[in-house]
């Protein structure tokens, strides 16, 4: 939730005919698809064209510390970590300050620890939104997001973008389907998991094979649980 130095109603799809100058390139959908899995794997950063836009690290979010990050913790002021809620106690929380505004920014809007900076800012990426079809929980989230437009040139890529989407709806629309009724009621956590969970809405999984809902809730139980999949080769 950083913005890197100098650098549900979204379409987010590129199509020549509709272009607006204010639309932002996000990419050819599978490459983003195989880029943000990486990132929520940890095994690489999210890489966000941000430009000027620091949206996501000036709309009061918290920010999540994990007690194994202790390069992030040895760059960040004691005093500005707080036990995160629900959280074991060495889970912490790198708050705001009174402008909404995460506090190691600089006056500029750019990341003092950008080197530094907690794997949560690391693998946040605000194309999820476009890629689910939702909005964020932030105005100034969901102006950025609706700007995203994804390319399509092949049909993997819409078949794909289609998948995120209605992982998406289902699991905004089938809560009653999931143990206990739990599913996520923040954009983002919902849009993430959407990404993850794509599979389940393509070819050979459950909700493709015409599964109730229940089968398929229980799919998508089983996809979160193994965490981002590889995409396959082009060519397979």
């Amino acid at each position: 939730m950083t913005r890197r130095p100098g650098g549900g109603n979204v379409s987010g799809v590129s199509d020549p005919r509709d272009n607006r100058p204010e639309d932002l390139p996000a990419g050819v959908f599978s490459a983003w698809l195989e880029q943000m899995r990486t990132a929520l794997r940890h095994e690489a950063d999210a890489d966000v064209a941000c430009g000027d836009c620091c949206a996501c690290c000036s709309t009061a979010h918290f920010v999540h510390v994990g007690p194994d990050e202790e390069d992030a913790l040895a760059h960040i002021p004691p005093e500005l970590l707080f036990p995160a809620p629900g959280l074991p106690p060495d889970h912490l929380v790198l708050g705001y300050d009174q402008r909404g505004r995460c506090p190691m920014l600089d006056e500029e809007g750019r990341c003092t620890i950008y080197g530094h900076r907690p794997l949560t800012c690391r693998t946040y990426d605000c194309r999820v939104f476009a890629a689910a079809g939702i909005d964020a929980d932030r105005e100034e989230i969901t102006r950025r997001a609706r700007r995203w437009r994804f390319a399509c040139p092949a049909p993997r890529d819409r078949d794909e973008l289609a998948a995120v989407r209605a992982a998406a709806r289902f699991v905004r629309d089938n809560a009653a389907a999931f143990p206990g009724g739990q599913v996520p009621d923040d954009p983002g956590q919902l849009a993430v998991l959407a990404v993850k969970v794509a599979g389940v809405f393509l070819g050979g999984g459950a909700a493709a094979e015409g599964g109730d809902s229940f089968a398929v809730a229980a799919a998508i139980v089983g996809a979160s649980e193994r965490g981002p999949e590889r995409c396959a080769p082009p060519d397979e």
